[in-house]
């Protein structure tokens, strides 16, 4: 789709590091050299076109104390809508796409609370009486998608900067899961967002900003900003590339696939034998298939001759996807 040069500079420069003052967007728009309403209608207009998930915190369910996993079903093509209904209709369901595989599938579930995973995998298993395969993380290599959108609209996928996380979480209370309750669709779209949340959570806007610093600092926010939908900017190609590679060099080999600039996540999972013999996983995006497999080529090349097997595993629809949902 054909962005203006605003739109595409905003989401360029802001998909993290908006500065928390008491008008940020004010801050965005002397750094674009445009007004403050303009900034408030461009972004107002990037989420109601959908170019935009929402604009706000990126939350980080493990550091929030809860659980995280990503699960996978295999399901009778007849019963494929019903059961996706039946899936989607879960809060705790974040992600959930179709893939071509035998585990047609794949959906994110995150939690309040650890035990909540368990719990959520249960109720999927006895509400569509099929099997769940579990693949926790086991190990992080990398996570982070930042876009950057060149002139003629054209999409690529570029390292996250680096901001540094705090080793000691920051303990959360009452008033830090009012805020995330209250911003995980976004921040308001007013001139003054942290007064507007402070109402909304009964606190003062100063102490709304320090507890989001915070979170920031210790890394339950990873960023603050926009938020892309990388399938309405072009990106339609999404490969989860799947490795098998011997457990005693699992780590190391997932080091060197989580340094590529074009791997936007990579961990560490468990194999189900019989079904599954993969435990290295890495997402790879592009403009179409080809441009994934030709990046797949460079990630099995950097895992030669370690590597026993691999697949992608295209998505060929988007049936649910959210970001982390926590009861207010």
């Amino acid at each position: 789709m054909s962005l203006s040069s605003v739109q595409r500079e905003l989401i360029n420069r802001y998909q993290g590091g908006l500065p928390l003052v008491e008008r940020p967007y004010a801050s965005l728009a002397r750094a674009l050299a445009i007004s403050e309403h303009e900034v408030l209608q461009t972004i107002t207009g990037l989420v109601d076109s959908g170019v935009l998930s929402r604009f706000g915190p990126i939350y980080n369910a493990a550091r929030l104390g809860g659980g995280q996993t990503l699960a996978a079903l295999e399901v009778p093509e007849e019963r494929f809508a019903e059961v996706a209904d039946s899936v989607n209709a879960l809060p705790e369901v974040a992600h959930n796409y179709r893939r071509a595989h035998r585990l047609n599938m794949w959906f994110v579930v995150a939690t309040a609370t650890r035990d909540g995973v368990a719990d959520t995998l249960q109720t999927i298993a006895a509400r569509t009486g099929l099997k769940v395969y579990d693949f926790p993380k086991q190990h992080e290599f990398y996570l982070g998608l930042w876009l950057q959108l060149a002139e003629d609209d054209r999409v690529t996928t570029v390292p996250v900067p680096d901001v540094g996380i705090l080793e000691t979480p920051h303990r959360l209370d009452d008033l830090d899961y009012r805020i995330i309750a209250a911003t995980q669709d976004g921040l308001p779209l007013q001139e003054e967002p942290f007064a507007a949340l402070a109402v909304d959570v009964d606190t003062t806007e100063d102490l709304v900003r320090e507890r989001l610093r915070r979170m920031l600092e210790c890394g339950v926010i990873r960023r603050i900003g926009a938020v892309p939908n990388h399938y309405r900017l072009g990106l339609r190609g999404n490969g989860m590339t799947v490795w098998d590679v011997p457990d005693e060099l699992a780590v190391a080999l997932g080091e060197r696939v989580g340094a590529l600039d074009f791997v936007s996540h990579s961990y560490l999972r468990p194999r189900h034998p019989g079904v599954w013999p993969y435990n290295l996983f890495a997402m790879v995006h592009g403009q179409g298939r080809d441009e994934v497999h030709d990046k797949a080529e460079r990630v099995a090349a950097l895992l030669a001759p370690y590597c026993r097997a691999h697949d992608v595993l295209f998505s060929s629809e988007v049936l649910k996807k959210t970001g982390l949902r926590l009861a207010a």
